[in-house]
């Protein structure tokens, strides 16, 4: 048995009352969430801000990929959207919230 299994089943004397400590009744809770923060929301917080630095920092002639798997070359910026050139002579109207980063465009 390890030692905060022991620690942890040896609980209280009993000639306590009864009494349990909130610290040791909340303290796995505790644990759980601060696991939780640093695994789980941590890393996506981090992410969603580096893909919200990449979509304000767009600029004509970015490769980009929609949501929906079209890949084009940025050709105009606006406030919220972004005009994309998907080849010949089209041109989509798209916003930016919908752009991802194309893995080919760093090569």
């Amino acid at each position: 048995m390890t030692n905060f299994a022991y620690l942890y089943l040896m609980g209280q004397p009993a000639g306590a009352g009864g009494q349990s400590n909130p610290l040791v009744t909340f303290l796995p809770l505790i644990l759980v969430f601060v696991v939780f923060y640093f695994f789980m929301i941590r890393p996506q917080m981090k992410k969603q801000k580096e893909v919200t630095n990449y979509r304000s920092s767009l600029k004509k002639g970015d490769k980009v990929i929609t949501t929906g798997g079209i890949f084009g070359k940025i050709y105009e910026v606006k406030d919220h959207y972004v005009t994309v050139d998907v080849g010949g002579d089209i041109k989509l109207k798209v916003d930016k919230n919908a752009l991802l980063k194309d893995p080919s465009a760093d090569e």
